[in-house]
């Protein structure tokens, strides 16, 4: 009977049909909570020691380059001062939990005011980052990647020791460059709080 319902299709919408044949996946848990940068975090239960300084609200990012993956020319994120910086930061773009924050940041930050940059930062390389760009449609969003040496996550407190990926994590920084937000997720298989750092951001961006 189930099968009739989904290859009839006369006098169906599409969205209709969808609705009557499509596996739901469940949907993935997001945290409000967070962790120290250079502490640990766990994937199911499993602790992941993070190696590294730990970064705090208050300070500047370290000095540390990235790879823009759309011009593949180094960066400094210290050299983006007058611009809130939304850091995004996921263990690998090409995992669902990761597809999620992204497309969540490329998707639902258009409401973000402009003076918010989007930047979403990764182990992965330069050329996959720009894949998944243009696979997913989300090149509005500035893609870095510290795949070099992982330089970046480790001068924040953010590289995982044992799997050498990124933390999950969002950071923002305000317009002279100092952090004012930090959310490690202290289970990487969760998402961060996006609409928390959404208004955070918001507010960074209205403070004159």
């Amino acid at each position: 009977m189930f099968k009739q319902i989904c290859f009839f299709s006369a006098g169906l919408t599409l969205a209709l049909l969808v609705s009557a044949c499509a596996i739901k996946q469940a949907p993935i848990a997001i945290d409000s909570d967070s962790v120290t940068p250079g502490t640990q975090v766990a994937r199911q239960g499993e602790k992941l020691a993070l190696t590294g300084t730990g970064l705090e609200v208050g300070q500047k990012l370290p000095d540390t380059s990235l790879v823009d993956a759309a011009t593949m020319k180094a960066v400094n994120l210290n050299d983006y001062q007058g611009s809130i910086l939304f850091l995004s930061i996921v263990p690998s773009i090409d995992t669902k939990v990761c597809e999620a924050q992204t497309h969540y940041l490329g998707e639902q930050g258009e409401k973000l005011p402009a003076a918010v940059n989007r930047i979403t930062i990764s182990r992965d390389t330069p050329f996959a980052q720009a894949r998944f760009a243009r696979e997913a449609k989300l090149t509005d969003i500035q893609y870095l990647s510290d795949y070099k040496e992982g330089a970046f996550g480790r001068s924040i407190g953010l590289l995982i020791d044992s799997s050498r990926l990124l933390a999950r994590s969002v950071i923002l920084v305000d317009r002279q460059g100092i952090v004012q937000y930090i959310q490690v997720v202290p289970d990487i298989s969760h998402l961060p709080d996006m609409e928390k750092a959404f208004s955070k951001a918001t507010a960074l961006a209205n403070f004159p």
